[in-house]
């Protein structure tokens, strides 16, 4: 960390005023996904081609972020959560999480945490400009840098309750690099009453062929996916009680409107849960 409390980003790998237009991004592809404009040819390309493999990937996107929705709305509402570090936040796009847990309580203090420089670039008017918000570049991977980091620890009190935000990124960390070490690690920087929200993808409702196909288009990306199934995901929560419904499909989670049909979600190839550290 430098003397003015940035985080060193040769450390991390990448320098904050480079982007990597070469290679597609999982975030700049999401953004494609849900039908954003911050993503180039090469992100367009290659979520045409999940989508040619997986046509529903567009609907596990936009699953994802109802989920989000719902996820922090509750922790807000129920379990009066006021402070949030969202690790893996993306491009921009309203409504952000700020905006989310801001319809219930508006006082929310909200940590983005993001390793893409364009998600930096957009942050300062987007997410940063709320008031009561920071935005760090940094890397899920390395979870103490996240913790150590001054703006971090300036906005969240982490002797109060947090709510950690983890929505689909950990299937972009491998298997080498330790999902849960990285969980455990951000887990004991949290008092207990804090909540977990945490989406992955999951390679339960396709074919294996069809699974190794489509993770395929990743390894040309920055960042590779690994799918996990429902029993890994789970182990992820160690230490938390899950809310009702469990670890769900994302569609299955509290929805706003009549449950959907058994077999509505079984498409989306995500799932979802919601925890309260004991």
């Amino acid at each position: 960390m430098t003397e003015d409390g940035m985080t060193n980003q040769s450390h991390l790998g990448f320098a904050p005023d480079r982007i990597d237009t070469s290679r597609p991004h999982p975030a700049r592809m999401y953004d494609y996904y849900l039908g954003g404009n911050d993503n180039y040819a090469v992100d367009r390309e290659a979520a045409e081609r999940l989508m040619e493999i997986a046509p529903d990937v567009r609907t596990s996107a936009r699953a994802n972020r109802d989920f989000l929705g719902r996820a922090v709305r509750t922790v807000v509402r129920e379990h009066g959560i006021r402070q949030i570090v969202d690790i893996g936040t993306g491009i921009p796009t309203s409504p952000n999480t700020h905006e989310l847990a801001r319809s219930v309580a508006p006082d929310v203090r909200v940590a983005y945490v993001d390793n893409d420089p364009i998600v930096s670039a957009h942050a300062g008017a987007k997410l940063v400009g709320a008031g009561n918000t920071e935005f760090v570049l940094a890397d899920v991977r390395e979870p103490e840098t996240i913790l150590e980091h001054q703006a971090i620890r300036e906005l969240i009190d982490f002797d109060r309750p947090v709510a950690l935000l983890l929505v689909a990124v950990l299937h972009f960390v491998t298997d080498e690099e330790d999902p849960a070490r990285i969980v455990a690690a951000l887990d004991a920087a949290l008092p207990a009453g804090s909540c977990l929200v945490l989406t992955h993808g999951t390679s339960d409702f396709h074919a294996r062929e069809l699974v190794e196909e489509g993770t395929g288009v990743y390894e040309k990306a920055t960042a590779s996916v690994t799918l996990r199934r429902h029993a890994e995901i789970l182990r992820l929560f160690e230490g938390y009680d899950l809310l009702d419904p469990g670890l769900v499909q994302l569609p299955r989670w509290r929805p706003d409107g009549p449950a959907p049909e058994p077999d509505e979600p079984r498409r989306v190839a995500l799932y979802g849960g919601v925890g309260v550290k004991r």
